[in-house]
């Protein structure tokens, strides 16, 4: 059954990473052609674009949140690391519980951003356009976050009981 299940979310996970990999190319390709554009403007026509502004920082928001999901891929994310000053056999409980934890705090985060979006539905950014739309995607990606930690935990857990971790990714 577990081969099964990660048969099936291998392709998913696969095609993840290609649509986190693009989103990045994109938003950081529109956030230099637009950061320029408003730059040149300013500088030579004195003039700019009055959204380009609030606009780079919603482009900010989300390559921040997309680059934390990336990094949360293959374990690249900013981490503490005390499993080298452990024996052979007790070094892989810091990484199982370290993943848990985040996992935990992710959840955590998602639920919350989600709550707040409810709360704040009223609200609108860049020229009227609900502020959920553009702040939609914290709670996603935590909840992303929270889902590749929890993996990587339950690939530890069953290493750590000799089952095959590999076998899971």
């Amino acid at each position: 059954m577990a081969r099964l299940t990660w048969r099936v979310l291998k392709p998913l996970e696969r095609l993840g990473t290609a649509v986190e990999n693009a989103l990045l190319v994109l938003l950081l390709g529109a956030m230099m052609v637009l950061a320029t554009a408003q730059i040149v403007l300013r500088l030579f026509f004195d003039a700019g674009i009055i959204w380009a502004d609030e606009f780079l920082k919603i482009l900010v928001l989300w390559i921040a949140m997309v680059g934390s999901v990336a990094t949360s891929r293959n374990r690249r994310h900013l981490r503490i690391d005390l499993s080298h000053f452990l024996p052979e056999r007790l070094s892989r409980w810091p990484l199982f519980a370290v993943d848990a934890f985040a996992a935990v705090v992710c959840g955590f985060i998602a639920w919350h951003t989600a709550r707040y979006l409810v709360l704040a539905s009223g609200e609108t950014v860049l020229l009227g356009i609900p502020a959920w739309t553009v702040q939609g995607i914290l709670p996603v990606a935590f909840g992303l976050m929270a889902y590749r930690f929890a993996l990587c935990s339950l690939k530890e857990f069953a290493t750590l009981f000799g089952r095959d971790g590999d076998e899971a990714g």
